[in-house]
């Protein structure tokens, strides 16, 4: 079995940076976000930073799991999350999605995680309520140079992960 990559680990030491060079160098097929147009971008690459934050794999279990974190922890509540949604670039990440997999792939791989995910979002909420020190989203720049460890710590993060 393939270990988990350094940045999944909680206590990981090495820098945002670092574990962000990390996350794209072991998923290839993860959308390099200067490739997009800058609004897009924006928003492709906080996601790719909360993977990296959050010790986030891009299965879809991980993927399905990561918004309602971000909802629960980060500035990006559900109704900022339903405003960049509106970005015409992320309808085209969506409709690329389809095209490549097909939609009967996106609601088979999601109808297969459900029964462990409801679980687990059940489990993320009860740690994640009334929460007042949220993890930047958008401008997330500031702990690029942070230790992952430091910025777990600060944001009371530690406590939502289940390995490493």
């Amino acid at each position: 079995m393939k270990p988990h990559p350094c940045y999944m680990d909680k206590a990981s030491t090495q820098t945002l940076r670092e574990g962000l060079a990390e996350y794209y160098a072991c998923n290839p097929h993860v959308t390099p976000p200067e490739t997009q147009p800058p609004e897009f971008a924006k928003i492709l690459q906080a996601h790719d930073v909360g993977h990296v934050i959050y010790g986030c794999d891009t299965g879809m279990f991980d993927e399905l799991r990561i918004l309602p974190i971000f909802w629960w922890t980060s500035e990006c509540n559900f109704q900022r999350f339903r405003e960049m949604r509106n970005t015409p670039a992320v309808d085209v990440m969506y409709e690329e999605m389809i095209r490549d997999k097909g939609i009967l792939w996106l609601y088979g791989a999601i109808l297969r995680v459900l029964p462990a995910l409801i679980p687990e979002l059940i489990w993320l909420w009860f740690k994640t309520r009334d929460r007042q020190n949220r993890v930047p989203f958008l401008e997330f720049e500031p702990l690029l140079d942070r230790s992952l460890l430091d910025i777990r710590q600060e944001f009371d993060l530690l406590k939502l992960f289940r390995r490493g």
